[in-house]
């Protein structure tokens, strides 16, 4: 098939017969930058999402400093920099699974997607345990549960403002904690569909979309780490 605009070149029409092209698509290439584009506005809509809270976040910090300061005590900054260790690892294997892709390995697709979903659900476990330690020291405001901490520099009035922050805690941890789940269920169904060869070098956008949003979750992690965890080590 010849270019009618009078390029002469080839147009590239073995895009039409590849089993992955959708039929409202004329190339593998224009569905590609439709996907792409999908992603992206969708991840605008999640900076605005986190954005708000994490404005949230700042209007209170600046009101109640020495407070905010007090409660990012409680918190365990070797949890938090574990965490923030195990999601750059995560972010790499997932880069590394859209490059076996890109050179045919159709079972390094499949290793490095595992190792991103066991780095994932690592955070998770991590993050229970952390929640269960609030649990246990009674720090975890609403919900029926009694905000009762034993620093007695977050009871009486000072308790009230530790609240704001620890419920900002819960809050943003808890909805990172929910793209991360999510996040995961995805990378499940890639990775069966890798073990089916799905995804070679001629088709792999799905995983580059999901690579997006992985890494995306994971700059937000970056971003909670040292407001929440290293507030309190720096007050010291």
């Amino acid at each position: 098939m010849i270019d009618t605009h009078g390029s002469g070149a080839p147009a590239a029409h073995d895009d039409h017969h590849h089993p992955r092209l959708q039929h409202h698509f004329d190339s593998l290439e224009q569905q590609k930058e439709s996907s792409t584009l999908g992603m992206w506005l969708f991840l605008v809509t999640e900076i605005m999402f986190f954005g708000g809270l994490f404005t949230v976040y700042v209007i209170y910090r600046y009101a109640y400093p020495k407070v905010f300061a007090a409660s990012s005590h409680h918190l365990d900054v070797l949890w938090g920099g574990i965490n923030t260790a195990v999601l750059i690892c995560s972010s790499l294997t997932m880069a590394l699974s859209i490059y076996a892709a890109q050179i045919n390995k159709r079972k390094l697709i499949v290793v490095f997607l595992i190792a991103t979903i066991l780095l994932g659900a690592t955070f998770l476990g991590i993050k229970t345990v952390e929640y269960m330690d609030k649990i246990k020291h009674h720090l975890v405001p609403g919900f029926g549960l009694h905000f009762a901490p034993d620093d007695p520099h977050l009871q009486g009035a000072n308790g009230q403002h530790a609240q704001l922050f620890f419920s900002l805690y819960f809050i943003m941890t808890g909805l990172h904690a929910l793209h991360m789940i999510i996040g995961i269920g995805v990378l499940s169904v890639l990775a069966v569909l890798a073990w089916k060869g799905r995804y070679d070098s001629s088709y792999y956008n799905p995983l580059e979309c999901t690579g997006l949003y992985w890494h995306f979750v994971d700059i937000v992690w970056i971003f909670l780490f040292p407001l929440l965890y290293l507030l309190g080590a720096h007050a010291r």
